[in-house]
């Protein structure tokens, strides 16, 4: 049983007959009292629960109710019902533990598939042993390109395993290299949208003058070099998933168009005035901290709850070390296909030896020295001193290496001295250094502006 608490009449019939046209058994109330009495009566399912029952729009009657529930009933999912206009209202009951929130008016789409998400997630989880291990997640699941099998790795397996059906919302967290574009496409191939289309967009390669062409597409005119209509990311998406990978490199302007779509399913293409519905499971990453930019006002706090229902995040390649054999086993494999070299194998001694790399730049950077060792080597099999002459020596965990003291230095002044020192190392290779510092070559042109490091645009 669905419980809707709202006073608007219409409201309760319009939802009334669209949750039990899809089979919901649904009983409404019109103010706190009646709520409370059908919460006494039968604990529900879900509640939908409007934030405002009288003409105050405060929403502290909402939030009030919303607290009593979560008290009296803490294992009831609630989606808040607001408008557009009061979406901070519904920012602060997400806080106070609401679980999704529906804006006026809604896409009836949205609604069904929110409220199925969320009884999907709700339900207790099966009997299973207390550590998941990779044989059984194997035959549950596609994860053949995701290699390891530390403790860790494999909770993150089992997590995304059983949201992947849903259409919840993941926000895939963890530094640069570290294999959140793989996380995401499992997720794309566990769920019921594996048949359809998985559009991967990288914003922080998208400046914020394209972001709306990029995304939702334009017609023909519409800016000076629109010489033909295109369409957006999100409409290639219909009905599959999209990945926005590093979200938190998004202005804030482009943050409340990405906020729109995301909320309402609809958007319009620049130079239309036609609204165009979309339907797209949303998987998002990042490598930065989201609840320090929102608690710095850099990210905004509503667009935070809308893409975060579930967080994954990935622990850095140096926190699973027993990972990084048959990484690379795996690597070296691939190359011998790709270079026709079959009878490449790896001198036990080397993949011990590669155990101890610290490896910066994680996965990403383990397959870049991998690849370039296999490239250059001309032996079959593959020893400790031909991988070493492609690792740099930071690379390598060494005790004789210290940062410099605490208060000696401060954070910008030291990525300054690193940018500046790999600059000089590549000679001003853009492509280079960015790999090298695991981060991507537009944040690296954003910090030669910050910093005034001259660059030569073209020497990539």
């Amino acid at each position: 049983m669905l419980l809707i608490i709202d006073d608007d009449i219409a409201v309760q019939t319009s939802l009334s007959l669209l949750l039990r046209r899809d089979g919901f058994t649904v009983k409404t109330a019109e103010n706190p009292a009646q709520a409370l009495e059908a919460l006494d009566a039968e604990t529900p399912e879900l509640v939908l629960l409007d934030m405002n029952f009288s003409i105050e729009t405060s929403g502290a009657e909402g939030l009030k109710l919303l607290n009593v529930i979560r008290m009296g009933h803490p294992t009831v999912p609630v989606i808040l019902i607001t408008g557009w206009g009061t979406i901070d209202l519904a920012v602060q009951g997400m806080k106070a533990g609401a679980k999704d929130f529906i804006t006026k008016p809604w896409q009836n789409d949205y609604v069904l598939q929110s409220i199925r998400t969320i009884l999907n997630l709700a339900q207790p989880k099966p009997a299973q042993p207390l550590s998941p291990s990779r044989q059984r997640l194997d035959q549950q699941y596609q994860f053949e390109h995701i290699v390891g099998e530390d403790v860790k790795l494999l909770d993150i397996l089992e997590t995304i395993g059983r949201v992947s059906p849903t259409d919840a919302p993941v926000l895939i967290t963890g530094e640069s290299g570290t294999g959140k574009e793989l996380i995401a496409e499992a997720i794309h191939q566990n769920s019921r949208r594996r048949s359809k289309p998985f559009v991967k967009v990288n914003l922080g390669g998208i400046s914020s003058t394209l972001f709306e062409s990029e995304l939702f597409g334009h017609l023909r005119g519409a800016f000076t070099d629109a010489k033909s209509d295109r369409v957006g990311r999100f409409e290639l998406a219909n009905k599959g998933s999209i990945f926005l990978d590093e979200i938190g490199d998004l202005d804030l302007s482009s943050q409340v168009k990405l906020l729109r779509v995301l909320q309402d399913r609809t958007f319009e293409p620049l130079g239309s005035s036609r609204s165009k519905s979309v339907d797209v499971r949303v998987i998002c990453a990042t490598n930065r901290n989201l609840e320090e930019m929102v608690a710095k006002g850099t990210f905004r706090e509503d667009l935070f709850y809308r893409i975060n229902l579930i967080t994954v995040k990935l622990p850095a390649l140096r926190e699973r070390p027993d990972d990084i054999p048959p990484l690379v086993t795996y690597f070296v494999n691939n190359l011998k296909t790709i270079y026709e070299r079959p009878r490449l194998t790896i001198n036990p001694s080397a993949l011990k030896w590669a155990r101890n790399l610290a490896l910066p730049g994680n996965i990403r950077q383990l397959k870049n020295i991998v690849e370039r060792t296999v490239l250059l080597s001309t032996k079959d099999e593959l020893e400790i001193s031909d991988f070493q002459k492609h690792v740099p020596l930071s690379t390598i965990r060494q005790e004789s290496v210290r940062l410099p003291e605490i208060g000696t230095i401060t954070l910008d002044e030291l990525e300054f001295q690193m940018i500046r020192r790999a600059m000089d190392f590549y000679n001003n290779r853009v492509s280079k250094v960015a790999r090298a510092l695991g981060i991507t070559r537009f944040a690296l042109y954003r910090r030669l502006e910050k910093y005034g490091i001259p660059f030569d645009g073209n020497a990539d």
